[in-house]
């Protein structure tokens, strides 16, 4: 069935990489921060531990809206791992130690990635490739991951910042 939205075809296929791209980025930091639930030791393990849980359920919420994002303007979704890794702007082996300062600084920096990326795409998606519905969706995103990073920030230790600048 044609998806008759007012988006041209060739616009959705252009928006549905992006978003694409977007995606991969996302299941990237999700399974990161899993990671970090699941390995994290340390004095703080009880806090942070609910800490990273939190943000990984708002993550995988994002991954949802997201893929259907890319379904909604006619398009389909990757969805495996590989295509994933192919796609995303993150490292996925980037942790160095369990503490929640490591976990920290390093879901912070994906954080802004993803953050920059979507700065850097709103405006294009809705002025070049006519779709307001997904840059609106895209600005509330940017918000979550704003709020998230800000979180990570608010937690890491002043000893941590002093002793690696």
């Amino acid at each position: 069935m044609n998806t008759n939205i007012g988006i041209t075809k060739e616009n959705r296929e252009i928006v549905a990489e992006i978003l694409s791209v977007l995606l991969a980025d996302e299941f990237v930091l999700y399974t990161k921060t899993l990671g970090a639930h699941w390995n994290l030791e340390g004095h703080d393990f009880h806090t942070k531990h609910l800490f990273f849980e939190e943000h990984y359920n708002s993550i995988k919420k994002t991954i949802d809206g997201v893929a259907e994002r890319i379904r909604k303007i006619g398009s389909y979704a990757p969805a495996t791992l590989q295509q994933f890794l192919d796609l995303t702007h993150l490292n996925e082996n980037s942790i160095n130690g369990n503490s929640s300062q490591d976990y920290i600084k390093t879901l912070l920096k994906d954080h802004y990635t993803i953050i920059q990326f979507v700065r850097g795409i709103i405006s294009e998606i809705e002025e070049k490739h006519n779709d307001a519905g997904t840059a609106d969706f895209l600005t509330g995103l940017m918000m979550e991951h704003e709020e998230m990073a800000w979180m990570l920030r608010a937690s890491i230790s002043i000893k941590s910042t002093i002793k690696n600048g």
